[in-house]
C-alpha cells in the first residue's frame, strides 16, 4: 500500500530512523540510496531496502522516498517483490515491511 504523510523530523534524522529501524533487523539491508538537491536547496532521498520474509518466501523490496520540497519532511513507502505465481500473494508481507517504517515514524506523524 503507497502511503504518503509528514513528519516533524527534519530529512536526515527522518532518513537516519528509517536506517535504524529497517537494518536492526539481521536481514534488512539498504542496497541503494539516492539524493537530488534543488537550487533552493530542497531534497528528495530515495532509499531502496531489502529483507527477506520466511512467510513470503523470498527477498522483499521497500522504496522509502523522503523529501522536504514544502519546507516539512515528507515520506512515502512502496513496498514490492512479495508473492508467488501469477496473483503475487504475499502473506502481508509487504504490508509488514512498510508498517516497519510506519512504526518507527509513528511519533512524529503531522
Amino acid at each position: 500500500m503507497e502511503q504518503s504523510y509528514f513528519v516533524s523530523l527534519d530529512l536526515d534524522q527522518c532518513q537516519d530512523r528509517v536506517f535504524q529501524a529497517v537494518t536492526d533487523s539481521i536481514t534488512g539491508t539498504l542496497i541503494g540510496s539516492h539524493t537530488v538537491e534543488s537550487a533552493d536547496g530542497c531534497r528528495c532521498v530515495v532509499d531502496v531496502y531489502e529483507k527477506h520474509y520466511y512467510r513470503a518466501g523470498n527477498r522483499l523490496t521497500l522504496t522509502v522516498i523522503l523529501d522536504d520540497f514544502t519546507g516539512r519532511t515528507r515520506v512515502r513507502c512502496i513496498g514490492g517483490g512479495g508473492g508467488e505465481g501469477l496473483f503475487r500473494f504475499d502473506w502481508g508481507a509487504t504490508e509488514s515491511f512498510e508498517d516497519v517504517v510506519h512504526r518507527a515514524l509513528a511519533g512524529y506523524r503531522e
